[in-house]
């Protein structure tokens, strides 16, 4: 009896320190997802830039995801998820002290550090928890974080940036921040699957120039009619020679960063293209395109960003958070790649509710992110993060957690860069939001069909 409530109290510490840290990182995203219009005022910005430090943010993150969670098997998964939550806590003070937006730019960048962080959770979690329904829950409940802390980091957001301004925002972020990096070096366990393999130092170097060079050439493509497309062309043909020298070394080292053999399964690329997809498809269209509409003064429902958060992004929070551990337990049983299906069918129907009947009435846009909460927050988000840990092969457990965290990142800052982009062609109009939802639904369907690709993890279903 000592022995197994010793075990129970080992996991609550473990599922509080995890939790802390996801949380830590999730404020970054949600909560200043009703700041943004106040950053742009206070900062005398405007949309568009300011949600280029949100594609920042979610750039770094998609970079540093690409190896830490490998650097991680070898060094150390609480050690390097403890440095990872302090660097975090440091970029968060400057963004507080932020006197204008390029200093932003490079708090958020510093920020993005911490990108990895739900992968290296869950494979620390997976390391603890053998019973493949134990884990689905458990993996559900840490994952529901992504869509949102219940919905109050979205209140307290609107409100501190209505009552307070944004620089408020990021101090109470810093001391979540801080205490989470005490959390997970008190509380969780070492764990070190790779100790004594060397690092890939050479193909780290090749493939996070390829991703930040594709990055960096869609960014400015999404500035269409005043891109500067020698630029994008550069960039796209620097990112190919990149990727063909990342080839040849994973191809020739003795300890690669990523077998060559594991990138062209199915169980590597459509999961990353699914993620990819989906990410750029939905999250500006709740976290951006929605949250304007509803503070635009002229075509929009002219609501404060804190009854903006409390009416639209806490419901989508909150019913996330609800759903995602049944999703999470329900996977093993009915099947991980079912219920992604299932997701990413209701997040198709969410915004076509949203674009056709949401942009002119606030009653059905409300239930039409509430929906996109169920589907997206509290299924599709659970099922992709669980199946990048469940489908990662074995001697190389952090390689698919980490690129897959890469392409939830770079699918957020890609969402940022492209969906208001096309929004602001028509201006802030009804055609423009509409154009710039329309884009993200497209994108959805191509996430959806994506899906089918994905083979199904026998071992971690019933």
């Amino acid at each position: 009896m000592a022995e197994l409530s010793q075990k129970k109290n080992s996991m609550l510490t473990l599922m509080f320190a995890l939790l802390a840290a996801c949380v830590a990182f999730q404020l970054n995203a949600s909560m200043l997802s009703p700041v943004l219009v106040t950053i742009a005022k206070e900062l005398g910005s405007n949309d568009a830039q300011v949600g280029l430090s949100q594609t920042a943010f979610f750039t770094s993150a998609a970079l540093f995801s690409l190896f830490l969670p490998r650097l991680s098997d070898i060094k150390g998964r609480k050690k390097v998820l403890t440095i990872m939550l302090f660097i975090m806590t440091l970029g968060t003070v400057l963004a507080a002290v932020a006197p204008n937006i390029v200093v932003l730019y490079i708090a958020r960048i510093i920020q993005g550090v911490s990108g990895p962080v739900v992968p290296l959770c869950l494979l620390m979690l997976s390391h603890e928890v053998k019973d493949v329904k134990k884990y689905g829950m458990l993996m559900g409940i840490v994952t529901a974080v992504n869509g949102g802390i219940a919905g109050i980091d979205a209140i307290a957001g609107g409100l501190l940036a209505t009552y307070c301004g944004f620089r408020s925002v990021f101090w109470v972020i810093a001391i979540a921040a801080a205490l989470s990096t005490y959390f997970v070096h008190r509380h969780a366990p070492e764990s070190k699957p790779s100790e004594g393999t060397k690092m890939d130092w050479l193909g780290v170097l090749f493939i996070v120039l390829t991703v930040a060079a594709l990055l960096l050439a869609l960014n400015e493509a999404g500035n269409l009619a005043l891109a500067n497309w020698f630029k994008v062309i550069g960039l796209t043909i620097f990112a190919g020679i990149c990727f063909i020298l990342f080839w040849k070394t994973e191809k020739t080292s003795k300890q690669p960063l990523v077998t060559i053999v594991h990138l062209k399964t199915r169980a590597t690329w459509a999961i990353l293209l699914t993620t990819l997809l989906t990410m750029t498809g939905i999250f500006a269209v709740v976290n951006g395109l929605v949250m304007s509409l509803a503070q635009n003064t002229e075509i929009g429902f002219g609501l404060e960003a804190d009854w903006a958060s409390l009416i639209l992004l806490t419901p989508y929070a909150l019913i996330g958070w609800l759903i995602g551990p049944f999703s999470g337990r329900l996977a093993p049983s009915l099947g991980y790649n079912k219920v992604l299906k299932l997701g990413l069918i209701g997040c198709v129907i969410s915004q076509l509710m949203i674009m056709f009947y949401g942009i002119d009435s606030l009653p059905i846009l409300i239930i039409g992110v509430i929906a996109l909460g169920i589907f997206y927050a509290g299924m599709a988000n659970i099922i992709l993060n669980g199946l990048g840990i469940v489908l990662s092969p074995k001697e190389n457990l952090g390689f698919l957690p980490g690129m897959n965290a890469g392409a939830f990142n770079l699918g957020a800052g890609l969402s940022f860069a492209l969906l208001p982009a096309v929004q602001m062609i028509s201006g802030y109009t009804v055609k423009g939001y509409f154009n710039g939802m329309l884009l993200g639904l497209i994108i959805t369907i191509l996430a959806l069909v994506c899906s089918f690709f994905i083979p199904r993890p026998v071992e971690a279903e019933v």
